[in-house]
């Protein structure tokens, strides 16, 4: 396994933008572990099962009718042999993705699949709502990202063409969902970098996390 760098934060504070564009400044391999959660979502959806029934989602975690294929700009879920990325970006996917990740037995069918990420030789950037606490908590640095609840639901909603109180409520209940669950909820990682982005540009942001990051791993 390679050096792996984790970039964690709420819904919209622009862990994938951020950890993206840190990923090829560094020319390391990259990962949006969320897609696995909205990968999972979006397949049960379509498949009819019960979002409520742990054991069919644990068991749809293995089933090879779909899969998670990593690139560098794109954290790629296939459905059927189709691309379907694009589709598990939806807010409704994102609303069941977050309510399936309550369940321990989802999370631990998942986590040997997003810890694969980081085998071979290559160096990892990974992005999501538990990475440096759960998925890799010997990562080399650890980031956290936040943003005013205003700022984050602007983004969201200007990303998906949504109004933007509409957003903010849904952002709360997503918030309330990632913090409040019992199993991996949504936490600042022991000596993480903190960054609050909401009066930052994205090139702004990843020059401090990319300058935190090198001080970390030189």
């Amino acid at each position: 396994m390679g050096l792996v760098v984790t970039i964690d934060g709420p819904a919209a504070s622009g862990k994938s933008s951020v950890s993206r564009e840190l990923a090829q400044r560094l020319g390391w391999k990259w990962v949006s572990t969320g897609a696995f959660y909205r990968g999972l979502a979006y397949v049960a959806m379509n498949m009819n099962i019960d979002l409520e029934d742990v054991k069919a989602l644990a068991e749809l975690t293995h089933n090879p009718i779909w899969n998670i294929r990593l690139e560098s700009d794109r954290t790629k879920v296939f459905f059927n042999q189709q691309d379907v990325t694009d589709d598990i970006s939806h807010e409704d996917v994102g609303n069941f993705a977050s309510k399936v990740s309550h369940f321990p037995e989802v999370r631990k069918a998942l986590l040997e699949a997003q810890r694969n990420c980081a085998k071979g030789s290559e160096n990892l950037v990974a992005e999501g709502r538990d990475c440096g606490t759960v998925v890799f908590p010997d990562a080399s640095a650890k980031v956290f990202l936040t943003a005013s609840s205003s700022h984050r639901a602007a983004r969201r909603a200007s990303e998906l063409g949504l109004d933007h109180q509409d957003m903010m409520n849904a952002q709360k209940e997503r918030d309330h969902q990632d913090s409040s669950r019992k199993v991996a909820p949504l936490s600042i990682p022991e000596e993480a970098f903190v960054v609050d982005s909401t009066e930052l540009s994205l090139n702004e942001v990843v020059d401090r996390v990319e300058h935190f990051v090198r001080s970390k791993i030189q």
